[in-house]
């Protein structure tokens, strides 16, 4: 959702420094490093540090409060990101004197995008390419750039360089991306559930380790837009598939009898 081009927004606003480190790939040693270029660049040209750390929730206790002085003493302005709000330590939390919430583009706006990137590439594509490739870029602009150069080079193979609706269509085909924007490893997900395990629920890790992908590639990546389509179902026991999953997927749902408790 653009969320370090935000970042660097703010930092060109308020002429300050703009530094990014990902929570994820840096360790306490990379902070370290971050914080002491700040202090000096403070004390030698009186320049302010935008920090911005992607999946902050995922440092350890012991990193995020490394941060709580700096943020404190105005080393730097901290701005995280997090798809996991109370997953990060109290103290930090209560650091952030603003918290946004960054929902999903609408389809106008991931038109307009679209629009926007085949001018840069001087791509020739209609009205009618531009709203099937919104539609299914799951609400992120990178996905649709990503679609975007894609049909595009099947278009300069297969149509002279020029998208139209038939060939957007057939594009979308060879990428096995339907109408919801859904992928190979998303409808896998869904028909592991359902036929391997009878709907659910399932635990995240065995949904991972039969069709052979990580777990956190399918909570960070998969799973959120296939709960947003209300295709899976968080439960206590684990993931379930909902009779919208079935329909897309064209199999016929079988409502399950509650579970009965034992007779004594």
């Amino acid at each position: 959702t653009g969320k370090t081009t935000l970042a660097q927004v703010i930092a060109n606003t308020t002429k300050s420094h703009f530094t990014t480190i990902s929570a994820i790939l840096a360790g306490k040693a990379d902070l370290r490093v971050v914080i002491d270029e700040s202090l000096e660049r403070r004390r030698l040209h009186n320049i302010r540090t935008i920090l911005f750390v992607d999946e902050v929730h995922r440092w350890n206790k012991a990193q995020q409060d490394a941060l709580l002085p700096h943020v404190e003493n105005g080393t730097f302005t901290l701005i995280g990101a997090t798809t996991r709000y109370a997953s990060m330590s109290s103290p930090l939390r209560d650091r952030f004197g603003s918290v946004h919430r960054l929902d999903f583009y609408d389809v106008l706006s991931i038109a307009a995008i679209i629009k926007r990137s085949a001018g840069i590439l001087k791509l020739k594509i209609d009205d009618e390419s531009i709203d099937l490739i919104a539609c299914r870029a799951r609400g992120t602009p990178r996905v649709a750039n990503r679609l975007l150069k894609r049909i595009r080079d099947y278009a300069q193979v297969k149509a002279n360089g020029i998208v139209n609706q038939q060939v957007t269509l057939e594009a979308m085909g060879k990428l096995e991306v339907d109408q919801l924007g859904l992928d190979e490893i998303d409808r896998k997900v869904m028909k592991t559930i359902i036929e391997k395990f009878d709907g659910g629920p399932v635990g995240l890790d065995t949904i991972a380790a039969s069709i052979s992908e990580e777990s956190d590639t399918i909570e960070g990546v998969y799973e959120p837009y296939l709960l947003q389509l209300g295709f899976l179902d968080r439960t206590p026991r684990g993931r379930v598939a909902t009779r919208l999953a079935y329909e897309h997927l064209g199999i016929a749902y079988k409502k399950k009898a509650p579970p009965q408790g034992n007779l004594w």
